[in-house]
């Protein structure tokens, strides 16, 4: 038997961290088996679903590396299918046309309520025949569930679940415009796309039950299933908006990487012992359902700005230069900031990339470190740089602009040599040189080292930086 998995988002908004994390699962389910990762999209709610919505999951899912198989699937565009599965059952005697008007709906939930019982269609229309139909009614079509024992759903991560049918009413399959039910519609499409394991949220484990009815009644194998535990903020509340961002989007524009995202997201809710960080080839050949655990996991930001924090540590400097241009787009001032890129800017980012790395927790903090590079004279100064440009610190910076400008060859090495040269001769510790160099050529009090910021910018620009500060 060859796997099929598939995620299955409805496109009401952007990709959320969650759905992210389903969607990873199953593709490292795929992958790990050998078998397919296919794409639906449940775009049957025509009045929430947007364009926009599905390009922002396409999107996401593109960046986080997770491609799947074959061509994408609309559910809408199925709708046809939904209904003739629908009309089949109807002939089988399996479901049936159901009249009860929307007062008589609003009555039974009522009732239900004032009895302390959950709001369940009662069933009057389950065996009444048809030419008793109110005028002017349109009917739904309703399952006919069965009414006693129970339903079994053999969970891989929740274990076995019993539900007693009586506590299923019959669900609707089509609406009275004809139009499918999202219940009724994922089972055809599950079928028809030959999937055989459902990874989803433990949120649609209630469902699982109705959908295996429809499964039997159809005469249908019912896929393996998985309902994978949900995502909380650190207080142990649901994820929220209040815990901070949802959309996978945001996680882009504020600087994670895909790798230490896709690293982070496997491990809320997997167990692999203390072990932290996996290439994507060992996260495939480790995973497995049997070790995701049934607890909710808590988002710790924190921790994932660490994680992400050592994949840039660890990164080649050409990819993060290939972050930076990735993140640009979808950042305030980002066009600005590509404005600048020019090729000799690249050369220099790329040369003072190690430096940048080494103190950096997101891409942004890339860009942000690298702002010397680009910087206008005269240097905008941090206040606390300023500070540090006291009169004897332009004296010693005028002396060591000298020594500098003598130097046969402009290198770090040789710049700390001078530098530390030039302390020596002032009797000073190198702080007191090095400290006012750094926020007369960076503008900061912190930056990559100094001398690698020396040779990252060049002699003529180093010189042209001091000098600017001397004459201040």
């Amino acid at each position: 038997m060859t796997v099929v998995a598939r995620f299955a988002p409805s496109p009401t908004g952007f990709l959320h961290i969650g759905g992210a994390r389903t969607a990873l699962f199953n593709w490292l389910y795929a992958k790990k088996t050998g078998g397919k990762m296919l794409l639906r999209i449940e775009d049957t709610d025509r009045q929430r679903s947007t364009n926009e919505a599905i390009a922002a999951i396409l999107d996401g899912l593109e960046w986080l590396g997770l491609a799947w198989d074959d061509q994408t699937i609309y559910q809408f565009a199925r709708a046809d299918r939904h209904a003739a599965v629908a009309r089949d059952l109807l002939a089988a005697g399996k479901a049936y046309y159901c009249y009860a008007t929307p007062a008589e709906l609003d009555a039974m939930r009522e009732l239900a309520m004032k009895e302390g019982r959950p709001p369940r269609y009662d069933g009057r229309w389950r065996d009444r025949d048809p030419a008793e139909a109110p005028e002017g009614v349109k009917p739904v079509v309703r399952l006919k569930a069965r009414q006693d024992g129970e339903t079994v759903v053999n969970d891989l991560v929740q274990g076995r679940v019993v539900i007693p049918n009586k506590d299923l009413d019959d669900l609707i399959l089509l609406r009275s415009d004809g139009t499918p039910t999202y219940m009724h519609a994922v089972v055809v499409d599950d079928h028809d796309m030959a999937v055989t394991h459902i990874i989803r949220g433990v949120d649609h484990l209630t469902n699982a039950a109705r959908q295996t009815q429809i499964y039997e009644a159809c005469g249908w194998a019912v896929p393996a299933m998985a309902h994978i535990p949900l995502i909380h903020g650190p207080d142990g509340a649901k994820l929220s908006k209040r815990h901070g961002a949802l959309g996978v989007d945001a996680y882009r524009a504020m600087g994670y990487l895909p790798e230490a995202l896709r690293n982070y997201l496997v491990r809320l809710g997997w167990s692999q012992g203390d072990r932290e960080f996996f290439s994507t080839e060992e996260m495939i050949e480790a995973f497995d359902l049997s070790s995701v655990g049934r607890s909710p996991a808590r988002f710790d930001f924190a921790k994932l700005e660490a994680v992400n924090g050592h994949y840039i540590r660890h990164a080649d400097d050409a990819r993060l230069i290939a972050a930076i241009d990735t993140i640009l787009p979808h950042i305030e001032n980002g066009d600005a900031i590509a404005a600048t890129l020019t090729p000799k800017v690249r050369e220099q980012l790329l040369k003072a990339m190690p430096g940048l790395k080494e103190r950096a927790k997101t891409v942004l903090d890339l860009i942000d470190g690298a702002r010397f590079i680009t910087a206008m004279r005269p240097l905008p100064m941090e206040e606390k740089a300023a500070a540090l440009l006291t009169p004897d610190a332009r004296s010693h910076l005028g002396a060591l602009h000298t020594r500098l400008a003598a130097m046969p060859e402009w290198s770090a090495a040789s710049a700390d040599a001078a530098v530390r040269a030039e302390a020596e001769a002032q009797g000073v510790k190198l702080g007191a040189i090095a400290q006012p160099l750094r926020a007369a050529v960076t503008g900061r009090t912190t930056s990559p080292g100094i001398f690698d910021v020396l040779d990252v910018l060049g002699r003529d620009e180093s010189l042209a930086r001091i000098a600017d500060q001397i004459g201040g």
